[in-house]
């Protein structure tokens, strides 16, 4: 079953979403981190889960996500199980030549968003919705999934979400942990308050370490509880530990769907698997 299918039902799902090897490595650090990737996707597939591939995540410039999946997966994964982003930080023409491609190779779900404004190429369009509008002209079948930010004001962000020209089926969300419950229960509330029928997938950050550097670069992107966190690395807590505190809060409060963010590529179905079994012993 496609993603829509599996969100329509109800069940609780946690995907992982991966980033695609960078467009500056080299041809053979480019055809390990590709090994890599398929080995991730195949993986998660055997536990059940979807596989969100970003499209320039953070800024950088990431490699053609749908080039190398048609080529090199084969008939391992259906295509049903693999959600591609695309931002719209590429011209028009590859946006919607992207489109084309991602349906006739069989994805039936790509999740469209502006993409971050400060860095990187500019956007094509103003902003993810615009797009989206343009390929489900040509592409009525595609499910689209669009973004909203639990941090922001909740009235707001849901209001893009009822918005007639949202053009989405579903949508993901900026990246949350349990230090955000309160936000994510604001956001849930007035989504329920105003009948919002379209389902979310929240985010949730893998955070390795509590290292300062690495986290400041990070919070240019998302919002990271950086003190909180250096507390919990320095008080014993794995990064499984923390990660699998997350979901089980954020389940608590009322989160069905979650993506996790940044899994070790070369591990991310073990690592996966071990975040999920920590979960449920802490109740989620």
């Amino acid at each position: 079953m496609d993603l829509p299918t599996i969100l329509s039902r109800g069940e609780p799902l946690i995907a992982a979403e991966l980033r695609p090897p960078r467009a500056e490595l080299g041809p053979a650090a480019g055809m390990e981190a590709w090994i890599d990737t398929y080995h991730a996707v195949r993986g998660l597939a055997r536990l059940g889960t979807f596989t969100f591939l970003t499209d320039g995540a953070v800024g950088a410039h990431e490699e053609d996500n749908l080039r190398h999946l048609v080529a090199n997966l084969g008939g391992d994964v259906p295509r049903e199980r693999i959600v591609p982003f695309l931002t719209t930080k590429h011209t028009l023409d590859y946006c919607l030549d992207y489109a084309d491609r991602a349906w006739d190779a069989g994805f039936r779900s790509l999740v469209v968003l502006g993409g971050d404004s400060t860095v990187g190429p500019p956007r094509v369009v103003p902003h993810g919705s615009d797009l989206r509008r343009l390929i489900r002209a040509r592409q009525p079948g595609l499910a689209l999934g669009g973004w909203a930010n639990p941090h922001a004001a909740a009235d707001t962000q849901v209001g893009y979400l009822l918005e007639s020209g949202i053009c989405a089926d579903f949508f993901l969300t900026q990246i949350v942990s349990h230090h955000d419950a309160a936000a994510v229960e604001r956001f849930l509330g007035e989504a329920a308050r105003r009948q919002l029928a379209l389902s979310p997938v929240f985010g949730c950050f893998y955070y390795r370490s509590a290292n300062r550097r690495t986290l400041r670069l990070l919070s240019r992107f998302l919002s990271v509880p950086t003190a909180a966190l250096s507390e919990e690395f320095a008080a014993g807590g794995s990064a499984v530990e923390i990660c699998a505190r997350s979901i089980a809060t954020l389940r608590r409060v009322g989160v069905q769907h979650l993506y996790l963010s940044n899994l070790p590529t070369g591990a991310a179905a073990t690592t996966l698997a071990a975040i999920l079994r920590r979960a449920e012993e802490l109740g989620a």
